[in-house]
């Protein structure tokens, strides 16, 4: 790996089968769900994915952790002693070793948190389960973290009922930190919340990012959040990484025709701005059955004979900032 890395995916892939129906059912085809990405995340680094629904954004990120088992491809990851790791590659012990120093802030506070549980044993749990800490130290431990996210520590025995959404989410964000990982998913960590409440997790996030030295990787559909929290953005369209660079160059010199009708799609505040909207032509492109070529060519303003026959290539046209387009 090389230095600086805190993980490196190289050419990952994640097909779904698709079963047909009846007892002795074949598999008919696969969905490609995540189809060869591949980018590297420094750490203290913070990288956003951003895309439509169903482009593979959460998908890449269980596969990254280990949630869901990829295809195929390689997720190196370098550990706090500095030893480097293939997640893909590791057996169940090896994984339960690595597991704590990688975490996962999931997207809804009211289905993630287990309602038949106190804060204290929800925010314990993953200390008991790595067999951290326990007794007097483990109850030490979780008021730290209730009072590191913003929470009162004298709430520990309530249940996740009584608290609103964004406290919820505080909680959430407590339990992944308690075991001081060194990489975070944060799986549209904000979008079930109103946007008052929204802001001051982000920057809660970003606090504790500054404080504790983490890595993360946001995914969010929202290109504000993205641009708020974020030092390189990543960009997908149907399992495909089509654009990554560093934020502002992405948001302020957009390369892929896809990155530039999503952000000419924000709404701007000031009225006396046009937006520059480029209308997109029918419909995301199935991942089952994607198109031969750029899978983005049946949207595209600029396409050519190329872009419909040949796959493009992921090439760096400006400093650190990549783009699968051969036409940009």
């Amino acid at each position: 790996m090389q230095e600086g890395n805190v993980l490196e995916v190289r050419n990952l892939h994640k097909h779904f089968p698709i079963k047909g129906k009846g007892v002795f059912s074949r598999t008919a085809g696969y969905v490609k769900a995540v189809n060869s990405v591949s980018f590297d995340l420094k750490s203290g680094e913070s990288l956003g994915l951003v895309g439509e629904s169903g482009c593979g954004k959460t998908t890449l990120g269980r596969c990254i952790l280990r949630a869901i088992a990829p295809t195929q491809g390689d997720v190196l990851y370098k550990s706090r002693k500095g030893e480097a790791f293939n997640i893909p590659r590791l057996s169940n012990k090896e994984l339960f070793s690595v597991r704590p120093e990688m975490q996962m802030i999931f997207q809804d506070p009211y289905s993630s948190l287990n309602p038949r549980m106190t804060v204290q044993q929800i925010v314990g749990e993953p200390l008991i389960c790595n067999k951290m800490l326990k007794g007097k130290a483990l109850k030490d431990r979780v008021r730290e973290l209730m009072e590191m996210v913003g929470l009162d520590s004298r709430h520990l025995e309530r249940y996740p009922h009584a608290f609103s959404g964004g406290q919820r989410q505080r909680i959430g964000i407590a339990r992944a930190l308690a075991t001081n990982p060194r990489l975070l998913v944060c799986d549209e960590a904000v979008s079930a919340l109103d946007v008052s409440v929204q802001a001051q997790i982000l920057n809660l996030l970003m606090d504790l990012q500054s404080r504790l030295g983490f890595s993360y990787i946001f995914i969010s559909h929202d290109l504000g959040v993205i641009r708020h929290v974020s030092n390189r953005v990543g960009v997908m369209y149907v399992g495909k990484l089509v654009e990554l660079g560093d934020t502002q160059e992405v948001y302020h010199n957009p390369l892929h025709p896809y990155t530039q009708s999503l952000l000419g799609a924000r709404p701007i505040a000031d009225p006396r701005k046009k937006s520059k909207r480029i209308p997109l032509k029918g419909e995301v492109a199935n991942p089952a059955n994607p198109p031969s070529g750029c899978a983005f060519h049946p949207r595209c303003l600029n396409c050519v004979d190329d872009c419909k026959e040949n796959a493009q290539t992921f090439r760096e046209l400006n400093p650190n900032h990549f783009v699968l387009c051969d036409q940009a």
